[in-house]
């Protein structure tokens, strides 16, 4: 039985862009968190935290980013201009973040030092926004004529997408804070279990709001989601949903530290499988499928092969950072800079 390369590459994309999601997620929600926290010595150890991974964890972006243009060009010639100005905000938002995480720690004085804090703080609410813009004016659809895109500039600014890129900041926010919980210490810690919680509810209901209007956005999420037999099958996914959120709650009241991470990033999972059973097979929804979007097959397989070979490199690499920079980070102790 031949390969469907076409769908591998799909699910390596998709892999690529959920993995950029949850690993940039829990360092943009530390940023999220800046203006909670005004001690400079806990902003120190919340960023030293993330300081040895966050480099590694935009890779997958550019996986994501750079699979989309060789694999599915038409969609990516498509969406480009479909959201020229959220991603070009997302970009901007990206390098002043970057610039600013690492002149936070030569600033000469403490106005210079606030001033950088401000810049990294707003970047990663910039940038978290401006993804959940993305994703719900793609959600909501792309209007596409003669396979290009056939909208205007403003299209993607709707109240539904402004709501998923509040429902993103709240998200990342809530990773953010479960990542303190795993990292950190004393009073610190404290804190990040008391907005854990309040992340955590407002996280529960934005998935909950984005799953009822999503039914609205098409007859096609309408028959995913509410006909017989599909709901036999997508059912698991709320209920399990409801779970997470459960067992989140209670891991923060026993003050478990591994456990409330765990479960964000299941809430995200699962978002995630979600969207997915929605848009499938369609890459730029309504009309636009991802056999229809996809380069030629020898284009695909010479891709593959190069995959193949660096991704588990990619793989390994994080994983080695992450073990190598286990355990708790605590304040005085020298950063990774």
């Amino acid at each position: 039985m031949a390969i469907d390369l076409t769908l591998v590459w799909a699910l390596l994309i998709a892999t690529a862009i959920f993995l950029y999601v949850v690993m940039d997620g829990f360092d943009l929600g530390v940023g999220i968190l800046f203006p909670a926290i005004r001690e400079k010595g806990d902003r120190d150890v919340m960023v030293n935290t993330v300081a040895p991974v966050w480099d590694g964890n935009e890779t997958w972006l550019i996986l994501g980013g750079g699979g989309l243009f060789a694999v599915f060009p038409l969609a990516y010639a498509t969406l480009l201009p479909a959201l020229y100005i959220p991603l070009t905000l997302m970009l901007l938002a990206l390098v002043f973040r970057g610039v600013a995480f690492e002149m936070r720690f030569r600033s000469a004085t403490p106005l210079s030092q606030a001033a950088w804090d401000g810049s990294f703080s707003a970047g990663s609410y910039v940038v978290a926004f401006c993804q959940g813009i993305c994703l719900g004016a793609l959600v909501q659809g792309v209007r596409v004529e003669g396979r290009a895109y056939a909208g205007g500039w403003w299209d993607w600014l709707t109240p539904f997408s402004l709501f998923t890129g509040l429902a993103l900041v709240v998200g990342y926010g809530l990773l953010g804070t479960c990542w303190l919980i795993w990292k950190t210490e004393g009073e610190l810690q404290i804190r990040a279990y008391r907005f854990a919680k309040g992340f955590g509810m407002a996280t529960l209901l934005a998935i909950a709001v984005v799953s009822v209007a999503m039914p609205f956005l098409s007859p096609a999420f309408r028959d995913r989601w509410l006909t017989w037999p599909a709901m036999a099958f997508v059912a698991p996914v709320p209920l399990l949903v409801g779970l997470l959120g459960w067992r989140l709650r209670d891991a923060l009241d026993r003050r478990e530290e591994v456990v409330p991470f765990l479960c964000g990033l299941g809430l995200f999972l699962l978002s995630y499988v979600g969207l997915g059973i929605s848009l499938f097979p369609m890459i730029v929804p309504p009309s636009v499928m991802i056999w229809d979007a996809a380069t030629h097959p020898s284009s695909q397989r010479f891709l593959l092969v190069g995959t193949v070979v660096l991704l588990p490199m990619v793989l390994g690499y994080t994983a080695y950072v992450y073990w190598l920079f286990r355990g708790k980070v605590t304040a005085g102790a020298p950063g990774y800079h």
